[in-house]
């Protein structure tokens, strides 16, 4: 069976709106501001962007809030508008109960993509956006196909486009780096929950 290539499928989609000079609405997850850094710089152009900061599994409040505020401070750099939820960990321990001893990238990480991505699409559903889409594909850590299949279900289920991707091709890992130094973001370095962080 042929691996999809997402990023190829997700160049095709922004030439297509660029040549119709069509701008579709779109929501994108982020879970940190310097992971969202590339996928503006890559979508903005093609898309009315909106990013949405929704993350109940940060460990702390204080930690949610500084990546938060982070978030919305390069947003406003880069005149893209910007939704932070409040922080629902309740959420996320829901979710990942009985999962605390998984591994990193195992079961429990599932359930909070899962998480994650049903919210950003009832939102972007709920919000009249013509596809949502997330930075998760950014962190070479991450499995960019499962990521998006999940996108792919959860948008079928909700009834909104899932927007394919995987922003760590071409360098994109390394391009938020170089964009988080002329930004000067904070950079954590962690994934975001109590189970990463150990």
């Amino acid at each position: 069976m042929n691996k999809i290539n997402y990023d190829a499928a997700l160049q095709d989609i922004i030439e297509e709106n660029l040549r119709l000079n069509k701008r579709p609405k779109l929501l994108l997850h982020s879970c940190c501001a310097p992971c969202s850094s590339t996928c503006i710089e890559r979508l903005k152009d093609a898309f009315d962007l909106t990013v949405f900061y929704y993350n109940p599994n940060i460990d702390t409040e204080a930690e949610y809030l500084l990546r938060a505020k982070e978030q919305q401070r390069l947003c406003e750099n880069l005149n893209v508008k910007t939704v932070v939820t409040d922080h629902l960990s309740e959420e996320f321990y829901a979710q990942v109960s009985g999962l605390e001893g998984e591994p990193e990238g195992g079961a429990r990480c599932i359930k909070c993509f899962n998480l994650r991505l049903n919210k950003t699409a009832q939102f972007a559903k709920e919000h009249s956006f013509d596809f949502f889409a997330t930075t998760l594909t950014l962190s070479p850590l991450k499995n960019s196909e499962r990521i998006n299949g999940i996108g792919k279900a959860v948008g079928e289920k909700i009834g909104v486009k899932y927007l394919p991707s995987d922003f760590k091709k071409r360098n994109g890992y390394l391009r938020s780096i170089e964009l988080s130094k002329t930004y000067s973001l904070y950079r954590q370095n962690y994934c975001g929950c109590e189970f990463s962080k150990k």
